[in-house]
């Protein structure tokens, strides 16, 4: 019984999160986000391992969430959008999203399985999936860094409890 309330927990948390990260203002979300994002990649921009991102624009969409950005490499700061003209854009459900971040799956496997969607220029999706690959979990801001590996410990339990 408990294991079936726990997995229709992982399954509806999306749906439950979405409703109220609507409400939350694109203003908000982009200050927090720019802020996660410039913490988190400070050293590759200085190193220019973002370069290929230059005035380029990767479209993020959580769908379950209804949660769409973009993000690009202007001036040498990485800058969030609320819309622009996608030239890659990466698309996945936040449990698999969650995963991928932690390292408990593989993106080339959910994109095999059509749960990940890579779309448009494929040269910059890989420099974009390379750069996630070369990301030291350790280096995630400590608060991030627990609460994705919480979220993700949440997530794998349901799928190891469900038949």
């Amino acid at each position: 019984m408990l294991n079936k309330i726990h997995s229709m927990v992982v399954e509806n948390t999306p749906f439950i999160l979405s409703k109220p990260l609507q409400l939350v203002p694109f203003s908000l979300k982009r200050k927090i986000i720019e802020q996660l994002l410039q913490t988190q990649f400070q050293q590759s921009l200085e190193e220019g391992d973002l370069d290929f991102l230059e005035n380029r624009w990767l479209k993020i969409e959580v769908r379950d969430l209804q949660l769409v950005w973009f993000i690009s490499n202007i001036d040498n700061k990485l800058i969030v959008s609320r819309a622009e003209i996608a030239d890659v854009s990466f698309s996945g459900n936040m449990n698999d999203l969650v995963l991928i971040a932690t390292r408990r799956q593989d993106p080339d496997t959910l994109f095999f399985q059509r749960k990940l969607l890579v779309e448009g220029d494929t040269e910059l999706g890989l420099c974009v999936k390379n750069l996630m690959d070369s990301i030291d979990l350790d280096s995630m801001p400590k608060f991030v860094r627990i609460g994705l590996e919480n979220l993700a410990n949440f997530i794998q339990s349901s799928e190891h409890k469900t038949c």
